[in-house]
């Protein structure tokens, strides 16, 4: 994290500055942003947090005149992605992910969108938004649209932030395929399967949503004129065939992945079909002389195939040709 405590901010926040007419920054402490919105002055304020408290979160709402449910939303984390109006600003939330440790760990950044200011507000696993506000500083013609562009840079750095993860479960797909299709039956590739798709699944919940709160921000206006003007709509459109890209990689990995499966069991099965098989074939070559040889146990006085000079020979030779005569009928049938 890029936290870093200054006599003017709080630990929990991150960033929080001015965006002249030009672009240029100018780093501002908290208790100033309401004086510098009311002098009217080009340009817009530019704040970010990671878990902020709450006296933060009610100095900003009276900073910025933020609504009390959007700011209790944001101070909950627990928001479905969504995007609600509240008079003349607009509340997002939406769902981050990054790996960590090999696993994907999800977090929630809340923004709100004024006409003069953008907040954002990070939870959990979610990566500073720095580079793109360094993004935006480079291009300081696009900083001059306002704080929607700002907006797009944070989500255009959320969903670029999706792609590595769908990748990465794309190679160790890949590299499970080899495994799926091996003699032997591992457990470990039933269970590297499984968990794959659920955090496909996991994925899927987080990034789907965002189509929907892409589509209603392009179409969003606040209360006294639209927030998010033609020039940022157009960038914003992008953003939005970003997301249905990975959505798409998601949903066919996750078919993929379910496809695997029922493969990996179906091979399973017919190996222990084979061995049934083969155990089976076995038995009958063993029965066969079993049974035969089973008779002469039996202590009978009367059993003329005992009295012939030549009937041990011959049992030997009789059992000899039933237990060949099983043996090519099963290699054969493909049992042995």
């Amino acid at each position: 994290m890029d936290i870093q405590a200054t006599p003017a901010h709080p630990a929990c926040v991150v960033n929080c500055a001015w965006y002249d007419g030009e672009g240029r920054r100018h780093d501002l402490a908290l208790k100033q942003l309401s004086d510098k919105l009311e002098e009217g002055a080009p340009g817009f304020a530019w704040v970010g947090l990671y878990d902020p408290s709450e006296a933060v979160l009610l100095q900003l709402q009276e900073e910025l005149g933020l609504h009390p449910l959007a700011v209790e939303d944001a101070r909950n984390a627990h928001q479905r992605p969504k995007v609600e109006a509240y008079g003349d600003t607009l509340f997002l939330a939406v769902h981050t992910a990054q790996m960590v440790d090999g696993q994907i760990r999800y977090g929630e950044t809340h923004a709100f969108l004024g006409a003069r200011f953008l907040l954002t507000v990070r939870h959990g696993a979610s990566l500073s938004y720095a580079a793109a506000r360094t993004r935006m500083e480079r291009e300081p013609e696009l900083l001059r649209q306002g704080p929607a562009m700002a907006l797009y840079a944070v989500l255009d750095f959320i969903v670029d932030n999706y792609a590595p993860i769908v990748d990465e479960h794309r190679d160790t797909l890949r590299t499970l395929e080899r495994d799926i299709f091996s003699d032997t039956y591992r457990r470990s590739i039933v269970v590297r399967l499984y968990d794959l798709k659920r955090d496909l699944t996991y994925m899927r919940v987080a990034v789907s949503p965002l189509q929907d709160v892409l589509a209603q921000l392009m179409r969003s206006q606040a209360a006294q004129g639209q927030l998010v003007v033609e020039q940022v709509r157009v960038y914003l459109r992008d953003v939005h065939d970003h997301v249905l890209r990975i959505n798409d990689s998601i949903d066919t990995l996750r078919d993929m992945l379910g496809t695997a499966l029922s493969v990996n069991l179906s091979l399973v099965t017919l190996a222990q079909g084979e061995t049934v098989k083969r155990l089976g074939a076995w038995a009958a070559l063993l029965a066969a002389p079993t049974l035969v040889t089973s008779w002469y146990g039996m202590n009978f006085a009367h059993m003329p195939e005992l009295q012939p000079r030549w009937a041990y020979p011959l049992l030997i030779v009789g059992v000899a040709a039933v237990c060949i005569g099983l043996y090519r009928l099963f290699k054969r049938a493909r049992w042995l």
